[in-house]
């Protein structure tokens, strides 16, 4: 990990004593980490079917952000453990667990949420917004309807771990590093990214009154990437792919379609494809995306001049009909 520069001095990367101290730095900042609407349960009890395989998960995070809840089972590891084989091990062991007991799992979810009222208030006001019947009702689609996936926060993320998770799995799996640091006179300080932020609106924008039309990720089936016009013409009209991209792991199984956005002068999404499969994209860590068939122009979508959305360097999700509905960039976020 880098050190930091900031005013008030250099913070440098400091590994943490133990996996307990990662914990305890979690709880801290799980509202910074894990972004609005997102419930941190910080509970350890074994899942798993009676006199088969049972685990332990680190905890859990319900994530209220859509029209259909989902949850992650979480797995806090240390780099310095050599986790690679550790993570994919226990990441199996609780997708096993998780679909021979959820009945199980669904208890200690509520029992949980019991002992923390602030909580079970936000699940059941989601409840009554999101046209579910209570509280039962949202951990029944959480255990039984919605797909599986795991979190692993880590404090140093290896190379290649995000391509392992890939090969290894079909359900999704999130990778969230959490960095310790510490300037001479013991302050310490955290670097992270917040958790799937980058399915919002802000990062790149303005600030701006227009809400958010992608929150949440139960929709989304569609990522536009940015393109020039020599890459355009040989990658993604060429070869019929597009490769070194970042996808979030708990996105790659719903991803159904691909688009392009070239970039100036054309300034607009003009052709999309079929999504064949996502793979790993050699050991970077990165991702290409190939398509079922050739890409197909379509009414382009423009950047408007005086929009709120004015710049497009990095991949972006949407939805396929989001996309064919829009006018302009505005339109879709």
């Amino acid at each position: 990990m880098a050190n930091i520069w900031t005013a008030s001095g250099l913070y440098k990367a400091v590994p943490y004593k133990d996996e307990a101290e990662l914990e305890s730095a979690i709880i801290k900042l799980q509202h910074e980490l894990f972004g609005p609407n997102r419930i941190y349960l910080d509970v350890k009890k074994k899942i798993g079917a009676k006199g088969g395989l049972r685990n332990i998960p680190d905890g859990y995070l319900i994530d209220l952000n859509d029209s259909k809840p989902r949850l992650f089972v979480i797995e806090n590891e240390l780099a310095a453990h050599d986790p690679l084989r550790h993570i994919a091990v226990q990441i199996l062991q609780f997708s096993l667990s998780f679909e021979a007991e959820p009945i199980a799992i669904k208890r200690i979810l509520l029992e949980t949420l019991n002992q923390d009222l602030p909580s079970k208030q936000a699940c059941e006001e989601y409840a009554k917004k999101s046209n579910f019947r209570n509280l039962d009702h949202v951990l029944e689609f959480l255990v039984f309807e919605s797909p599986f996936a795991a979190l692993v926060i880590i404090d140093a993320i290896p190379d290649n771990l995000e391509s392992i998770l890939a090969r290894k799995f079909q359900f999704g799996v999130e990778v969230l590093q959490l960095g310790k640091y510490r300037d001479k006179d013991g302050n310490q300080s955290y670097h992270f990214e917040p958790f799937l932020a980058d399915l919002r609106d802000a990062e790149e924008e303005e600030p701006s009154e227009k809400p958010s039309p992608i929150s949440g990720t139960a929709d989304i089936d569609t990522v536009v990437v940015p393109a020039r016009e020599d890459g355009f013409k040989e990658v993604f009209l060429g070869e019929n792919r597009w490769w070194a991209v970042r996808i979030h792991g708990s996105m790659r199984p719903q991803i159904r379609y691909v688009a392009v956005y070239q970039v100036a002068p054309v300034s607009a999404i003009t052709h999309m494809a079929a999504v064949k499969n996502i793979e790993p994209w050699k050991d970077t860590g990165k991702f290409v995306i190939n398509f079922a068939d050739p890409a197909t122009e379509i009414k382009p979508v423009p950047m408007l001049k005086s929009g709120h959305v004015r710049t497009f360097q990095n991949l972006r999700y949407t939805t396929r009909s989001r996309l064919e509905n829009a006018k302009s960039l505005d339109d879709i976020w």
